[in-house]
């Protein structure tokens, strides 16, 4: 590596860290950087997620990087298998692997202010050796479905004599031929593996349900050889049509909109869609109360068709406990299992790296200090210098590609931290006032909004949040133009006071600049309609 420049370390070799790394190396010309990866490969939650018909919700072409596009996807939805193999490309492509520390955990990351110097604290977790390591700057990049949830109002896990597991880290070596299964949760991931296991006649599930989805139709197509071709060939056409996905997408952003005509039309097509699709019987118990968009849409794998199965059955009595061959009702009833199967969700907020900050605090200690987390375009936190966070709070979207943000987020994190790659500051913290003053604007905006019309991960790791915490209240699009470039002004420099100085001058200059030029033209526009004027009455009046 080059030691004589500043060291960037990135924590994660997900999707996040690889599209990091990608920028860093080719947008930057930055070598001196390192991945650290706890597990003993790449791909994050798409490494981590193997249960049957794990896919993404959000259309391949979209879920892609604008600079890797892959015209040769076969269908308009991609399975994980897929996904996988895509960004194991990508990190080959670009020689990532000398840059990466696979099985080596990040435990601690503490700011040494004298130094203007991040100490890491890592962990080989097959020695369990402890190790340590500096860095100019860190950026944390792991994922928000790392940490799965199991209910803490379920207990008895440790009774059950049978296998069970959370579809975060599904037990293939379990033959479910011939078993009672309890599925615990209907969210994005149940919903896409229950049609798959329900297809075994053999097989018997009982989905236990706390709360009602929306669902909407997948809608998912093959695409022919004659188009694959055409994305690869014709100019412009692969950009045009993700551009249109992307386009078409966004405008759905109004359906989140308080009182919202769209929203009330959307409403009613999801609620023909569920009373068209599944079984009569469970139409009441499936249509929620409240306004779509408030949780995450389901796009309907096939579940609601699945609900027609005879070996499929719902169960929303509520568990009270687990017990040592399956689980008893709240009403006191007991239903026997072979195995169980938790789709209960992911900590968002929790992470297993602590961050230590300016004075010692800690993030987690901030965000419990405001409320909630929050920071600064979902990026940067102030009492953090040199600390960057990809799909941090507030960043992410209910209706859009998380790609498009990583990548939005990278592009914003490469101009902020090109002064300290380039030896030009030692230090870039934002301000206290900076994200207080963006964070009011955020909740101003999410007052309009229906997010906290009901419980959702949209509220943080309770679920029961005063406010919503992980999605951005706008269009994408808006957050692409306010973070197309930093506002230096909301950034404390260190060690770089000359190169800010010099920032501002030059940005006062442009502004000057601007002023005067319209200036110029109203003056000019002005003296224009004189002479227009006075030529008009000399004509008139005959010269």
């Amino acid at each position: 590596m080059h030691r004589d420049t500043p060291r960037v370390v990135i924590v994660g070799a997900g999707i996040s860290g690889i599209t990091m790394a990608v920028n860093l190396r080719n947008k930057l010309q930055h070598d001196n950087f390192v991945i650290y990866e706890k597990a003993g490969s790449i791909g994050g939650t798409w490494r981590d997620n193997t249960y049957p018909g794990c896919g993404s919700d959000v259309p391949g072409h979209w879920y892609s990087l604008s600079t890797e596009p892959n015209p040769y996807r076969e269908n308009y939805y991609v399975t994980q298998p897929e996904i996988r193999a895509y960004w194991e490309e990508i990190y080959q492509t670009h020689n990532l692997a000398s840059r990466t520390v696979f099985n080596t955990r990040v435990k601690l990351v503490e700011w040494d202010e004298e130094n203007s110097v991040h100490s890491l604290t890592l962990e080989d977790v097959v020695s369990g050796q402890i190790m340590q390591t500096k860095a100019e700057a860190v950026i944390q990049a792991v994922g928000p479905f790392a940490s799965p949830i199991f209910p803490q109002d379920i207990p008895g896990r440790e009774k059950f004599t049978g296998p069970l597991w959370h579809s975060f880290h599904w037990r293939h070596d379990v033959d479910l031929k011939g078993k009672v299964i309890g599925v615990i949760g209907n969210g994005c991931s149940a919903t896409q593996f229950i049609p798959i296991i329900a297809a075994e006649p053999t097989t018997r599930i009982v989905n236990f349900c706390r709360s009602r989805q929306w669902f909407a139709v997948r809608g998912n197509y093959h695409y022919s050889e004659w188009l694959k071709w055409a994305f690869a060939h014709v100019p412009f056409l692969m950009y045009a049509y993700r551009s249109s996905i992307m386009i078409r997408s966004d405008l759905l952003w109004n359906i989140f909109s308080t009182n919202s005509l769209v929203s009330a039309v959307f409403k009613k097509i999801l609620t023909s869609y569920i009373q068209q699709t599944a079984p009569a019987k469970f139409h009441d118990e499936l249509i929620p109360a409240y306004p779509p968009g408030c949780k995450r849409l389901v796009i309907d794998p096939d579940y609601l068709s699945a609900l027609h199965r005879p070996n499929v059955d719902l169960n929303w009595i509520g568990i009270q406990e687990i017990v040592e061959d399956g689980v008893v009702l709240k009403t006191g009833d007991k239903v026997l299992l072979d195995a169980i199967i938790f789709a209960t969700g992911f900590y968002l907020v929790e992470r297993d790296i602590a961050f230590c900050g300016i004075g010692g605090l800690t993030l987690k200690q901030y965000f419990e200090s405001e409320g909630g987390a929050m920071g600064y375009y979902g990026t940067v936190f102030p009492g953090f210098p040199n600390m960057f966070t990809i799909v941090g709070p507030n960043s992410t979207s209910a209706h859009a590609s998380l790609l498009f943000i990583i990548e939005t987020q990278v592009s914003y994190v490469l101009k902020l931290i090109k002064p300290i790659i380039d030896g030009k500051v030692k230090s870039i913290e934002v301000t206290q006032k900076a994200t207080a003053c963006y964070n009011t604007w955020i909740q101003k905006r999410m007052e309009n909004t229906i997010f906290l019309s009901c419980l959702s991960y949209y509220r943080g790791d309770s679920r029961k949040g005063g406010r919503n915490t992980v999605t951005f209240p706008g269009m994408i699009a808006l957050y692409w133009w306010i973070m197309r470039k930093p506002r230096w002004d909301d950034f404390k420099v260190v060690g770089g006071e000359q190169w800010f100085y010099q920032r501002r001058k030059v940005a006062l200059m442009k502004y000057a600049l601007v002023a005067l030029t319209v200036s110029t033209i109203g003056y000019s526009s002005s003296l224009l309609r004189r002479v227009v004027a006075e030529l008009k009455e000399r004509f008139l009046s005959g010269w």
